[in-house]
């Protein structure tokens, strides 16, 4: 559970696709051995397993010579759903998850989402249940797929959908099928609906695959912003450091708040900014008054729906949360680029860059 921005509550959840059937594709050259693929960090990613999505990006071409478009944030995308990047497993820099992911037994019971019955294909070789099937691995893989499908990204001879490597690299193949190019966007929701045939899956997984291309694609900090947006963008940088304050700030400045926030705490004796007080001075830098609430400042300019995910955001531009439309807005935060923002976060925290929240986004604007 999340506090954000003036003080929501927001529950995060974690849904668990399970791949429907198996898909015969025509195989092709395994790789034989591995290699360190440089990466950098993105927020809510494990190292470990970034590195293995990468590898899976790298290595590709040797399994689906004719794929084109598979990106780390592809397979990134996937295993955000399936299995929220292997949380709460250690996983060892051979990729081997030191806890197996097991998913609910497949007997029709609901449990999971699931009401179809899957009977044993594999006497528990993979899912240790010689009765009835489970989903394995991060990237939750049906004991009879992984079994066709699965693939040795580490060269180590084993195929194990425990390795997030092996897993990673595997589900990459399983999206490529015969050769999809996945620049392609109705190619790409195929492929998604393949692993898993829910359009609201397809959904939740596209809207993470356009997160992590945004979070890895540049360095964050408005660099491609011009004119205006520029102007906002480092007055609001400049602000980096305060502490959040209650109803702090102003067009003028940070300034004391007030009380109370929701969970009783009170910026009075705090000089800073809470969230919409920051981009209220950050505007007003360039000659543009917002309202004070973050609600009534999400009806200025064009507003841009969340359903076009935060590609459709440029530098400068105001990003909003909150649950059930405009009128449940209660954070704001600047746009920095890259899928990071800049903004006073809650009570107990400074001003500062991060990741654009996925609990309750909802859209932006463009004043300027």
């Amino acid at each position: 559970m999340k506090q954000i921005g003036c003080g929501v509550l927001l529950m995060g959840l974690l849904l668990f696709g399970v791949p429907i059937g198996v898909i015969v594709m025509s195989g092709g050259k395994q790789p034989v051995e591995t290699q360190a693929v440089p990466v950098g960090s993105v927020s809510g990613i494990p190292a470990r397993m970034l590195e293995a999505y990468h590898l899976a990006a790298t290595k590709i071409s040797s399994v689906v010579p004719k794929c084109k478009g598979l990106t780390w944030a592809v397979v990134a995308g996937i295993a955000k759903i399936e299995s929220n990047h292997a949380a709460g497993r250690s996983v060892d820099g051979d990729g081997v998850l030191q806890k197996p992911i097991y998913g609910p037994r497949l007997t029709g019971s609901g449990v999971g989402g699931n009401t179809s019955v899957f009977a044993d294909t594999d006497g528990g070789k993979f899912d240790g249940d010689a009765t009835t099937e489970r989903a394995v691995g991060p990237f939750q893989f049906m004991p009879a797929t992984w079994s066709a499908r699965g693939q040795d990204a580490n060269g180590d001879g084993q195929k194990d959908p425990q390795n997030a490597d092996d897993a990673a690299l595997t589900a990459a193949a399983y999206l490529c099928g015969n050769g999809r190019d996945l620049t392609d966007t109705a190619q790409l929701h195929s492929a998604i609906y393949s692993y898993n045939q829910s359009d609201a899956y397809v959904s939740d997984v596209t809207g993470w695959i356009d997160r992590y291309t945004q979070l890895g694609s540049a360095p964050p900090e408005g660099g491609s912003a011009t004119g205006g947006a520029k102007k906002v963008i480092e007055a609001a940088m400049a602000q980096s450091g305060l502490p959040y304050s209650w109803g702090g700030g102003n067009a003028s400045g940070p300034s004391r708040g007030t009380c109370c926030s929701p969970g009783g705490k009170s910026g009075e004796q705090i000089t800073g900014f809470d969230c919409s007080g920051l981009t209220q001075y950050a505007y007003a830098q360039v000659g543009v008054r917002l309202p004070r609430i973050a609600a009534d400042q999400a009806g200025v300019g064009k507003r841009i729906p969340a359903s076009q995910g935060i590609g459709a955001l440029r530098p400068g531009d105001l990003v909003f949360f909150g649950y059930g439309g405009d009128a449940t807005i209660s954070h704001v935060g600047i746009y920095l680029g890259s899928g990071k923002m800049l903004n006073a976060a809650r009570p107990g925290t400074q001003i500062r860059q991060e990741a654009v929240w996925s609990d309750g986004f909802a859209g932006g604007a463009r004043v300027i």
